[in-house]
């Protein structure tokens, strides 16, 4: 069975203003054909994650999150191994779905099914009301969002030989 090396997962929903910063970090990464073995969007729904993310080296997922008070624009980073459960996870990685990625996280070690390293990337937005476009932080913070999953892939990738994982 193919197994995936690296996945860039995102969550969330372009009809909802912020929620869709996701989309729009894709979006960019997808126009510059990324290297990596999956790039899909996703509702967020835990065991769909699970799926998306089975038997990855690295998953890479990239969500909009809010917080009180917020920053919106801001990005938090989270990185998740199996064998270190009690990684760094506050509710910035509470998304904005049903259950967050703290509580994805957190099922997924349970049942064994984290991948060996999962990077989260959460963008603080603002506006999750009904319709289109980003806040103006939120479309700031996209291009620096990328940037953050082009350095953990080509990390990933110079890495695939052995090198020990920061």
């Amino acid at each position: 069975m193919h197994r995936d090396r690296i996945v860039l997962i995102g969550v969330g929903n372009e009809y909802r203003h912020d929620d869709g910063a996701a989309v729009a970090v894709l979006a960019e990464l997808s126009a510059e054909n990324i290297a990596v073995d999956r790039l899909t969007l996703c509702d967020g729904e835990p065991t769909r994650l699970m799926e998306l993310w089975e038997g990855s080296d690295l998953a890479v997922v990239v969500d909009a999150v809010h917080r009180h008070p917020g920053h919106p624009g801001q990005i938090h980073q989270f990185a998740v191994y199996p064998d270190l459960p009690e990684a760094p996870l506050d509710e910035a990685a509470a998304g904005t779905h049903g259950l967050g990625l703290g509580h994805v996280v957190a099922l997924a070690s349970a049942l064994g099914r984290l991948p060996r390293e999962l990077l989260i990337i959460a963008v603080e937005g603002e506006d999750y009301s009904i319709g289109e476009g980003l806040s103006p932080a939120v479309a700031e913070a996209v291009p620096q969002a990328a940037e953050l999953v082009r350095e953990a892939v080509a990390r990933h990738r110079a890495g695939l030989d052995g090198e020990a994982r920061p």
